[in-house]
């Protein structure tokens, strides 16, 4: 069941990783003149109820949205669904695992791939200047909530942070992923760093959830149950935009746009059309650190929904689509096999050399990302760029 309120307040269950805190506003009944409490009803808490026990407490809450049954229940859906395809594809999202987090880790720290390190760069010499013209933009001189859809764990989230709470302006740190304890540690680290902050963690997964970011309190001036506004800025970096086709992109800016406001700024990270040969060796290193991290999928599906995956009978494959604009990853079948999926009553047939798609990764330039924005009411306002011209930063406000 889907908890959607806070430590403290009525009708919420607490999360371990949460701080236990009391809401000072009452919300159940409480005594008339000395006599019993009259009827013992809970309202559900508001967004501008959490806003209000946030900023009063700096405590952190996390609210989920995908629970343990619903993610067994997504990863089951996908896995059925990619394994009948033809050809046969799995999301990236069922990567990340704690293994499969830990090669990511590894995978940021290659020679070959660069995207991690040239966003780092471009950071630490522009989060300032994003903070001065979120500042000159935004209602109430700033953004009053930080949303970052991802872990919320990295430099690059510190940076941001540090620049974006010396404003004076910043309340509300809201952390997005699909791991609850990812999240922890992410809001545990913002804490530790910034006491006054509160920290409202949202366990959701960005094709499902964005829908339901707790945002109506922020960025939209004279909304309802609002006090003083104070602009939003969303973030979505490292990236991952890449691992959406053009429709998906479309409908998750898109979305975004609609629940920022008209108060809503979006930094976005993308990765830039280049030299194929660097592209492809950004996700087929040397050393096998991403082909490891390919296979782990397998490994995932194998524990998750008792598989009998063999990691040795499937090759890592990366292929530049100049066509898509995109980098591919593939895991490659080295023999005809059959693979049982119990937890699907499924068995699924492999051909010798048959590839199932992994992930997709588009890369973009400036145009393109200027006219995806605009079709989604952005307006692309910053553009910056590592000295190399690798890696982008786009700062864009509500139209």
């Amino acid at each position: 069941m889907t908890s959607r309120t806070p430590t403290g307040l009525p009708g919420s269950s607490t999360s371990p990783a949460a701080d236990h805190a009391t809401s000072s506003t009452p919300v159940r009944g409480e005594p008339r003149d000395g006599g019993a409490p009259h009827s013992p009803r809970t309202r559900v808490p508001t967004p501008a109820d959490v806003a209000a026990l946030l900023r009063s407490r700096g405590g952190m809450t996390i609210e989920r949205h995908l629970t343990d049954d619903q993610r067994a229940a997504t990863l089951a859906a996908d896995a059925r669904a990619g394994l009948t395809a033809a050809p046969k594809e799995l999301p990236p999202t069922w990567f990340y695992d704690a293994t499969g987090s830990m090669l990511f880790g590894k995978i940021t720290e290659l020679p070959e791939y660069y995207p991690t390190r040239a966003e780092r760069s471009i950071l630490s010499a522009h989060a300032a200047g994003l903070a001065a013209a979120l500042a000159e933009t935004l209602p109430g001189g700033g953004a009053g909530t930080f949303v970052e859809l991802g872990s919320g764990t990295s430099e690059k989230t510190r940076m941001l942070l540090t620049a974006l709470v010396a404003t004076g302006r910043l309340r509300r740190f809201v952390p997005f992923d699909v791991d609850a304890d990812t999240l922890s540690r992410a809001g545990t680290a913002a804490r530790a760093a910034h006491p006054g902050l509160a920290v409202h963690a949202v366990v959701g997964d960005f094709r499902q959830h964005v829908g339901l970011l707790p945002l109506a309190d922020a960025g939209t001036p004279g909304a309802a149950g609002t006090d003083a506004a104070t602009g939003v800025l969303v973030a979505f970096l490292g990236g991952t935009i890449g691992n959406l086709r053009p429709d998906e992109r479309q409908t998750l800016l898109t979305e975004l746009r609609e629940r920022a406001g008209r108060g809503g700024a979006l930094l976005l990270g993308t990765d830039l059309v280049k030299d194929p040969d660097r592209l492809v060796a950004a996700y087929d290193d040397s050393a096998g650190v991403t082909a490891a991290f390919n296979r782990n999928l397998l490994t995932v599906l194998n524990r998750e929904l008792g598989a009998d995956f063999d990691l040795r009978g499937f090759a890592h494959v990366a292929r530049w689509d100049p066509d898509n604009r995109w980098i591919e990853m593939r895991l490659r079948s080295i023999r005809d096999q059959t693979v049982r999926v119990a937890g699907l009553d499924l068995t699924v047939s492999f051909a010798d050399g048959e590839e199932m798609r992994t992930e997709i990764s588009a890369k973009f330039d400036r145009p393109t990302v200027a006219r995806e924005l605009a079709a989604a009411g952005w307006r692309l306002a910053h553009w910056w760029t590592d000295p190399d011209e690798d890696f982008a930063l786009s700062l864009a406000f509500a139209e």
